[in-house]
């Protein structure tokens, strides 16, 4: 992992932490809201749908601030205290409104950094291994995950799993939180760009405009495929204890953390869309898994969901690095399409599941993610060819 920058690398320790949170509350968290607190998966979807629509959508405006302002760190510090303080208060909540409003907070935080972290790590990318950058980047943001995961799992293993317990741990996740603030606001250095001169509107460039244009393809991909948390609940039905849930989060973020490196060194050697093929065939494996609706195939379906979330995320940031000059607006326009495709999915899906069932949800899913790879086979052959 040789020529990182060190600014880079800090960041990555940033992700570990933060994620790290994030992790001993996003497993549990789904059986919590159904079973715990009595309330339907319909409203876990409505829960899935505010906190990811908040989370993307605004990411569009910090990234436009960004750009337009040249204020970068001071948005990544706001938007990592943001987070660390709202997550330890849905330990707190007992009703899916009041968890919908803290996962909205927490999800403003990171609407706030993320699209100026990304433009962060272009800016300290060397050239012609912005895929490399982001797969390292992305092998901290997952590792935190990882830890984070295994600590619940034990935690729950050893302790229980009553609901006193669930808070408690909620609560706990103020401590690696603020870890991660501590070090984004003392030690990563902001970056120096050319100032710009201020604009009255937005406007893209030829070069953003045909990035967009395959972005596209991925939001629409993100409309139809399972929510995590939708995976948590068919792993709950098909007969997986809540206990051992956090193991199928420690599968799918073991294979992140394994491929996430590597997967960058090939988008940097074949080109981002060629790997989004990629990305594109493990989604659908993962839903064609979870249709079968026995627990050992839903298992190996958090091995290819892994696959899907890194490499789908690693070959749309290196694009956005590599392919255009309004880079924070970019990121903050790909950030606002899965906000508005993702919550739109979630929310349908969870209508679904809870007035059709199960079955019918996951065709619904599969139908969608097969026809869109289909068209991008048939109709994005100019942009396969131009990697």
């Amino acid at each position: 992992m040789k020529n990182i920058d060190k600014n880079v690398v800090l960041l990555g320790w940033v992700s570990y932490f933060t994620d790290m949170a994030s992790a001993m509350i996003n497993p549990v968290l789904p059986v919590f809201v159904v079973y715990t607190l009595h309330e339907g998966v319909d409203k876990l979807g409505i829960i899935v749908a505010v906190s990811t629509f908040v989370s993307y959508a605004l990411r569009f405006v910090s990234g436009y601030i960004s750009d337009r302002l040249n204020i970068t760190k001071p948005l990544v510090v706001g938007g990592y205290l943001v987070s660390a303080i709202s997550k330890p208060l849905i330990g707190s909540a007992y009703n899916y409104i009041e968890i919908a409003l803290l996962k909205a907070v927490e999800r403003v935080g990171k609407a706030m950094r993320s699209a100026p972290k990304d433009s962060m790590i272009a800016f300290y990318s060397k050239k012609k291994r912005s895929g490399k950058t982001f797969g390292f980047h992305k092998t901290m943001d997952i590792a935190g995950e990882l830890s984070g995961t295994i600590l619940l799992f034990a935690l729950l293993y050893h302790f229980g799993q009553n609901e006193t317990i669930i808070r408690n741990i909620f609560h706990a996740t103020l401590i690696p939180g603020f870890v991660g603030v501590a070090i984004v606001a003392l030690f990563v250095k902001n970056v120096k760009r050319a100032k710009k001169k201020s604009a009255a509107h937005f406007e893209l460039t030829y070069k953003d405009k045909a990035t967009v244009k395959i972005l596209f393809f991925y939001f629409i991909f993100i409309f139809f495929i399972f929510n995590e948390a939708f995976f948590t609940m068919q792993a709950k039905g098909v007969g997986i204890a809540t206990t051992f849930i956090p193991l199928l989060f420690i599968v799918s973020t073991t294979t992140q953390t394994a491929t996430s490196y590597l997967s960058g060194i090939l988008i940097d050697k074949i080109g981002t869309k060629k790997m989004m093929l990629v990305a594109y065939a493990s989604g659908i494996f993962a839903q064609f898994l979870l249709y079968i609706q026995k627990p050992v195939f839903t298992w190996i379906a958090y091995i290819f969901l892994g696959l899907f979330t890194v490499i789908s995320l690693n070959a749309n940031r290196a694009l956005i690095a590599d392919s255009s000059d309004n880079k924070g607006s970019i990121y903050g326009i790909f950030y606002a399409g899965v906000a508005v495709f993702g919550a739109s999915g979630a929310y349908i899906c969870g209508t679904i599941w809870k007035h059709i069932g199960v079955s019918a949800a996951l065709e619904f899913s599969l139908a969608g993610c097969i026809s869109i790879t289909v068209f991008y086979v048939l109709y994005a052959a100019d942009f396969l060819s131009s990697d």
